[in-house]
């Protein structure tokens, strides 16, 4: 298994493209006749082009996904509903494919009314460009974002069981609003396999439950995320190969998801291990990367595990202070700040010294090993800043 480049373009028979006009951007996805499925926002608010791709969906089939940034087209009542499916309609007509095989999505401003002369001439503008390259794919990436300050696309190639060659590609968006449940953001995943709406949904779901669910930037759950992912089938039949790659897809790009927080300087990974159940170690681990206190002790460089024993035993998971193991790792350097129970980091320790060089670090990865059963979780997440309060006091002006 490898990364190769190309993003959702790496895969062949899939085309894309993006524009952009100020404010707004707009993406356009193309795999003709593919099998689909997707995983959506749990908000109990929806956005109108959830509803449309909902619908959509219900097929397990897809030709094309638009998508559009700068506005979410979310609690907008019915006129946000016809607006959804003018975007859906106008693309279906540029492609000469019907309605209901069309997926929308947006992102931006909750509760302002879709430009639509923008987004239609956007539309217009975009669909022409549609091709299979690697700058298409890298246009498309970049025409979704919102606060993001990078692009985030990734391709993998591994194979298959069988000997058979498959690639998977995706590109995402997201910034703030990143909370589980599904880290808030936008996802399109292209493959090749063969595989059914129940086969690509099951793989799906637990790719999202073991990765995208365990990247938390701020706590706040959007009413627009959506992942989709769509094969064209003309690869071999999807096996534990496939999930194995969609998983090292999908971790790769919620690494790139919460590096780049709303922001965001550091890159935090929690690892908590021996856990009396898989439950346990997610909740314990997400506890931790949600805690503004430990988020801004890591953006003072300031090692205080106590907020990090704070944050797990307030989790809700089963945990014993005199088994438990906390240790801060760098790229470069490690240092255990409590051993089996055992406090190591007192005042003038050499294990405070280290974990005050390991916080200089921009990728921090703190381990919890509970010695309390076998069950083990991985959550991302960023430090929090300064500039993400005035990224978000000055988000709608």
């Amino acid at each position: 298994m490898k990364f190769i480049p190309g993003g959702i373009c790496a895969v062949e028979k899939v085309q894309a493209a993006g524009s952009c006009e100020d404010e707004y951007g707009l993406a356009v996805i193309v795999s003709e006749d593919s099998t689909a499925s997707a995983v959506f926002t749990k908000n109990k608010i929806l956005g109108a082009p959830v509803l449309v791709s909902k619908e959509s969906l219900k097929n397990g089939k897809l030709s094309a996904i638009v998508i559009n940034s700068g506005n979410a087209n979310s609690y907008t009542g019915k006129e946000g509903l016809e607006n959804a499916y003018q975007m859906r309609d106008k693309v279906s007509e540029h492609l000469n494919i019907k309605g209901e095989d069309v997926a929308v999505a947006s992102t931006g401003i909750i509760g302002r009314k879709l430009p639509m002369e923008t987004i239609s001439q956007l539309i217009d503008e975009t669909i022409p460009k549609l091709d299979n390259t690697p700058k298409k794919s890298r246009d498309a990436a970049e025409a979704i974002l919102t606060t993001d300050t990078r692009p985030k696309e990734l391709a993998v190639e591994s194979t298959l069981s069988t000997g058979e060659k498959f690639r998977i590609g995706g590109i995402c968006k997201g910034s703030g609003m990143i909370a589980p449940n599904m880290a808030t953001f936008l996802c399109f995943i292209t493959t090749d396999v063969q595989a059914t709406p129940e086969e690509l949904g099951d793989a799906l779901k637990e790719a999202v439950s073991n990765t995208f669910n365990m990247v938390v930037v701020d706590g706040d759950m959007s009413t627009n995320d959506t992942v989709i992912l769509m094969t064209s089938g003309s690869s071999g039949k999807i096996d534990h190969k496939f999930q194995e790659a969609l998983e090292y897809l999908c971790t790769g790009l919620s690494k790139l998801i919460a590096r780049d927080g709303e922001g965001a300087s550091k890159l935090i990974e929690v690892l908590v291990k021996g856990g009396r159940t898989n439950d346990d170690a997610r909740k314990a681990a997400k506890a931790i990367v949600t805690s503004p206190l430990v988020k801004s002790a890591i953006f003072g460089e300031d090692p205080n595990w106590g907020r990090i024993a704070s944050a797990l035993g307030g989790s809700g998971s089963e945990v014993d202070e005199k088994t438990m193991t906390i240790t801060l790792r760098s790229p470069e350097k490690e240092a255990a700040m409590v051993d089996k129970g055992d406090i190591k980091a007192f005042e003038g320790s050499k294990e405070l010294e280290m974990a005050e060089e390991i916080m200089k670090s921009d990728e921090i990865k703190i381990t919890i090993d509970l010695f309390l059963g076998d069950a083990e979780a991985t959550a991302y997440g960023c430090d929090l800043t300064y500039d993400y309060v005035r990224i978000n006091a000055e988000y709608s002006t």
